[in-house]
């Protein structure tokens, strides 16, 4: 648990840091590029655009699911540039979290005046039977990249 919160204080630390480089009001790919761009600095490893791949009814199905980023093989990080973080967006969090068997994510909305009004921390407990979820502040196995991928840790 405590390296759980010292992993997501660090991704919050570097989306602070893009967020006050470029403030709101952006794409998210933009978002999402620059975040990359401070955990090279940073030294923390990660992957962008995950394929997660879905089954129905134990049948796999010919789509995937994309994370934005799994970061150091324990956490997946979900960039939104919204107006108002919705129901759905944290539904969409906790089913990548599901779908990748991993326990720990992080919903960050850089449309926001100040980062920290827009930083969501979820885990899947239905790892454990129950999902949980909090305001600010497993295994990986099976997961595929497209090339993105990104193994920076130094």
């Amino acid at each position: 648990m405590d390296q759980d919160n010292a992993l997501t204080r660090r991704v919050i630390g570097c989306a602070i840091e893009v967020h006050r480089a470029l403030g709101p009001g952006l794409l998210e790919s933009v978002y999402e590029a620059a975040l990359c761009r401070e955990f090279e600095w940073a030294g923390i490893a990660f992957q962008r655009q995950v394929r997660l791949p879905i089954a129905y009814k134990g049948e796999p199905l010919d789509c995937d699911l994309r994370a934005d980023l799994i970061v150091e093989q324990s956490l997946i990080v979900e960039v939104k540039a919204v107006h108002q973080v919705l129901p759905v967006h944290e539904a969409q969090l906790l089913t990548y979290l599901k779908a990748s068997g991993l326990a720990l994510g992080l919903l960050l909305n850089f449309n926001e005046e100040t980062l920290k009004q827009g930083v969501r921390r979820r885990r899947n407990d239905a790892l454990n039977g129950r999902a949980h979820h909090s305001a600010a502040a497993g295994s990986a196995a099976g997961l595929a990249s497209d090339g993105n991928q990104r193994s920076n840790a130094r």
